[in-house]
């Protein structure tokens, strides 16, 4: 099963950074239910911000790497997004070569930090092991738009 985490990406600098966009909707699939209300389990939000970042190393190798998650540094949870929130991520690459890039990068919703990831570390596998090039193409210009 696939899900699909980004809404949107509003910018981006191949191979350096990118910024993008999560809506939070009440019929999210992730939402918890808590005494305040219902939140978005913090590892979807974690998820989307890592779906930003290899959408930007699909975008810095012209479609032929996708990264695919090795392991985490660190992560830290300082809110939370809730049904109605625009949750916006930033995503900053630290290093990248052919086969393995590190990322770092932050949610906020308002903002206001509510994530904080860093060493995200990626190994770069072939994006067409994993996707058939036109899903992908179509994917891109649904998120990438003028």
């Amino acid at each position: 099963m696939r899900f699909h985490l980004i809404d949107r990406i509003d910018d981006y600098e191949p191979s350096t950074r990118v910024r993008g966009r999560k809506l939070v909707s009440a019929a999210e699939p992730g939402l918890r239910d808590t005494a305040a209300g219902p939140v978005l389990e913090a590892p979807l939000v974690l998820e989307a911000l890592c779906q930003a970042g290899t959408w930007l190393i699909m975008l810095s190798t012209e479609r032929r790497k996708r990264a695919a998650l090795l392991q985490i540094g660190s992560v830290e949870l300082l809110g939370v997004a809730r049904p109605g929130d625009e949750v916006v991520l930033d995503g900053v690459v630290e290093s990248m070569s052919d086969e393995m890039a590190v990322l770092s990068g932050t949610a906020t919703v308002g903002g206001v930090l509510i994530m904080r990831a860093t060493d995200i570390m990626c190994a770069l596998i072939d994006a067409g092991d994993l996707a058939d090039d036109a899903d992908s193409v179509r994917l891109l210009e649904g998120l990438v738009r003028s």
